[in-house]
């Protein structure tokens, strides 16, 4: 019966490194894309060096292995994996606004699942050939820090995308229902 357990254990543990995980070091300055408004109300970009120190201040130990560290979070543990809320999903490391709860669907893989971004320049999309598979990472754009990683095997009647997205990597800010 051990042997069971270990081996169900490890199965697991396995089919959580091959849905989203990916593990990795990132001790070096990093840079974060500061939008400000200027004097006429006008978006304005600006990069701002953080060092790893930095981010580690800022994050909580869970938070910064996901986002800096190219971690994962365990499968089903996230509070927005059931968050059936209206709002928008941000970045947990910069605030960027990534997914809509308009685009959010039960994906039953653990992870909150999107199938769409709520602005392409908001993501960017990174070839990750890690542990022998060769996916697609999903980083935010402005501050490089690691979401999870995109499929093709989301609703066929929508993109056909599934963002599996670690929950940990995320912020929520509740809004009213939009129209569809």
């Amino acid at each position: 019966m051990y042997n069971m357990k270990k081996l169900l254990f490890y199965i697991l543990v396995m089919g959580a490194f091959t849905s989203c995980a990916q593990t990795g070091k990132d001790s070096t300055s990093q840079k974060e894309i500061v939008t400000t408004k200027d004097s006429l109300n006008k978006d304005t970009t600006r990069m701002v060096e953080k060092t790893d120190a930095e981010w580690r201040a800022e994050l909580t130990d869970e938070e910064y292995l996901v986002l800096r560290q190219k971690g994962t979070e365990r499968p089903h543990t996230s509070e927005f994996n059931n968050n059936n809320d209206s709002g928008v999903y941000v970045c947990k490391g910069c605030g960027a606004e990534l997914f809509s709860s308009n685009t959010k669907f039960d994906a039953h893989c653990g992870w909150p699942s999107f199938y769409e971004s709520i602005n392409k320049d908001n993501v960017e999309e990174i070839v990750d050939k890690t542990h022998g598979m060769i996916r697609t990472e999903v980083v935010c754009k402005k501050c490089k820090g690691h979401l999870g990683h995109v499929f093709n095997d989301g609703p066929s009647d929508k993109t056909g995308l599934r963002y599996c997205i670690n929950g940990v990597s995320l912020g929520f800010e509740a809004k009213e229902k939009e129209v569809e």
